[in-house]
C-alpha cells in the first residue's frame, strides 16, 4: 500500500466513522455524561456493539484466513491510573479523545476548550515522558480468553461476541435506547419539574 492509498482510506474510514458517531448521537455532551452517571446507557450499547463487531471480523480473518494478532501486554498500574484520569475527564468535559472533533463540527463551542486542553496535555506528556515512563515502568503478562479456555482464538471470540451480543440484546430490553434519548441537542431527556413548568407557561399570541 502506498502512502497516498494509506491516506485516501484512512480518510474513507475517517468519514465512515464519523457519520456513523453522529447519527448514534453518542458523541453529545448529555449522552457521554449520562453514561458516566449511569442514568443513560445508549453510549455503552454502542461500544458492545464495536466490540461485537471487531470480535467477528477478528475471527474471520485470524480463522479463515490466518491473520496473526499480537497481544498487548496487561499493565495493570498504567491502566488504573490512566483510565482513571481518562474517566475524570470525560466525565468533566463531556467529551473523549475520539468525540471532541464531531462536537467542533457540530457546533459545541466548548470542544474548543476541550481540544485545547488535550493538546496541552499531549506537549506536557512529551516533555515529561521520561519521568513517567519510569514511573509506569512494569513487566506485564500478555493475558488472553484464548489460552485461558485452551480454545483456538476464532472459536473463543464468536464465543465472547455471542454472549456480549446477549448481554447488548438483554440491556435494550432493559433500557430501550428510544426511552433514553432526549429530544433536544444535548442527547438530555427533560426532567419532570422542566415539563411540568413548560406545561403551565401562558402561552404568547
Amino acid at each position: 500500500m502506498t502512502v497516498l492509498q494509506g491516506i485516501l482510506l484512512g480518510l474513507a474510514t475517517g468519514i465512515v466513522f464519523g457519520f456513523a458517531l453522529e447519527k448514534s448521537r453518542v458523541f453529545e455532551p448529555g449522552i457521554i455524561v449520562g453514561q458516566m452517571q449511569f442514568r443513560s446507557f445508549i453510549m455503552l450499547k454502542i461500544f458492545l456493539a464495536a466490540v461485537v463487531t471487531g470480535l467477528v471480523a477478528l475471527a474471520v480473518l485470524n480463522g479463515a484466513f490466518g491473520v496473526k494478532l499480537y497481544l498487548k501486554p496487561l499493565l495493570l498500574k498504567a491502566d488504573l491510573i490512566g483510565g482513571l484520569i481518562l474517566g475524570i475527564g470525560i466525565a468533566i468535559s463531556g467529551a473523549c479523545p475520539g468525540t471532541t472533533l464531531a462536537q467542533i463540527g457540530a457546533g459545541y463551542r466548548d470542544a474548543f476548550s476541550t481540544l485545547a486542553g488535550g493538546i496541552a496535555g499531549a506537549i506536557c506528556y512529551g516533555y515529561l515522558d521520561s519521568p513517567i515512563t519510569a514511573f509506569f515502568a512494569e513487566k506485564g503478562d500478555k493475558i488472553s480468553f484464548d489460552k485461558l479456555l485452551g480454545l483456538p482464538f476464532w472459536l473463543t471470540a464468536l464465543l465472547l461476541a455471542a454472549l456480549l451480543a446477549a448481554g447488548l440484546v438483554a440491556l435494550e430490553r432493559w433500557r430501550p435506547w428510544a426511552d433514553e434519548l432526549g429530544a433536544d441537542h444535548d442527547g438530555i431527556l427533560p426532567s419532570n419539574a422542566a415539563i411540568n413548568e413548560q406545561a403551565f407557561q401562558p402561552h404568547k399570541s
